[in-house]
């Protein structure tokens, strides 16, 4: 087959986090651990990335993380409240100097009428600030999957870059 002669976005990001001097550290929701899968496909990522916590209940997300129980009930799971609360708790807990989260729904079932299938929030912290995007995905279960963790890849490439 063809040789990927482009290097693959984790390794993009792998890099940078070495030449910045910056640790990683996720907390996964929908994606259930493909980002940190992702990740750790970089050979040498030991030297910048922390680890991960899968939070796939809001139990987990509210006492492992450390997101507020108050804005899951206020806002539900899949909100950019909550992306963003996972990210700052995923950077404490995981003493990182930045942290991805994401939460969303991949389907084939879990939407309402507000917030419709393939619908993601991913979240950004680090000592600068907290943010969060959101996505709408259109594929099935797991493309939705792939895509929340492509993105979320691409967003931190995208920062690391603007540092």
């Amino acid at each position: 087959g063809l040789y990927k002669v482009m290097t693959s976005l984790e390794q993009e990001v792998g890099g940078l986090l070495r030449q910045k001097g910056l640790t990683l550290g996720v907390v996964e929701s929908a994606t259930g651990g493909l980002i940190s899968h992702l990740i750790t496909n970089a050979p040498g990522s030991s030297d910048y990335y922390k680890g991960s916590v899968t939070a796939y209940s809001n139990e987990t997300k509210i006492k492992v993380v450390g997101v507020n129980r108050d804005t899951i009930e206020k806002y539900g799971a899949v909100s950019h409240q909550v992306a963003e609360e996972m990210a700052q708790g995923g950077r404490k807990i995981l003493a990182a100097d930045i942290c991805l989260a994401d939460t969303g729904i991949a389907g084939p079932s879990g939407a309402t009428p507000e917030k419709p299938l393939g619908l993601f929030y991913i979240g950004l912290s680090h000592r600068g600030g907290t943010y969060s995007r959101k996505h709408n995905f259109r594929g099935n279960r797991e493309q939705n999957k792939r895509s929340a963790a492509e993105a979320a890849l691409g967003w931190l490439k995208e920062y690391l870059i603007s540092l």
